[in-house]
């Protein structure tokens, strides 16, 4: 119980309103320790777009791969010769088709941070 003027009536009282105020004083303290920790949440952002670059880049594989087999297809029973060529070269050194394609995610990634900043989206 408290008086009317808001303060502790009798020690018992007293000490419940000290430990309850050291409480809430140590969760404050912990909330601005996190929010201070900027190496730490930048560590954290930057593996959350690690993680998205990561599956952006297998979704692109997936993607450039699936898009490879369907323009083989379709080269190898139409078209004129030199895209046919460009194909099968394409098929036959896939590395260079593949890097082009992660580098394309990662510009899209870099793009949309640039962007976020810039416009304050989150």
């Amino acid at each position: 119980m408290t008086d009317a003027t808001g303060g502790a009536k009798g020690p018992d009282e007293l000490r419940r309103q000290i430990e309850r105020t050291r409480t809430e004083l140590g969760d404050t303290v912990e909330e601005l320790a996190g929010k201070a920790d900027v190496k730490g949440r930048a560590r954290a952002r930057a593996a959350d777009l690690r993680d998205k670059a990561g599956a952006m880049t297998v979704q692109l594989r997936s993607s450039a791969s699936q898009a490879g087999h369907t323009v083989q297809e379709r080269a190898a029973h139409a078209g004129p010769r030199p895209v046919r060529g460009a194909v099968q070269a394409g098929m036959r050194h896939p590395k260079p088709v593949l890097i082009a394609g992660v580098a394309a995610g990662a510009a899209v990634v870099v793009v949309e941070v640039y962007r976020r900043r810039n416009h304050g989206h989150r």
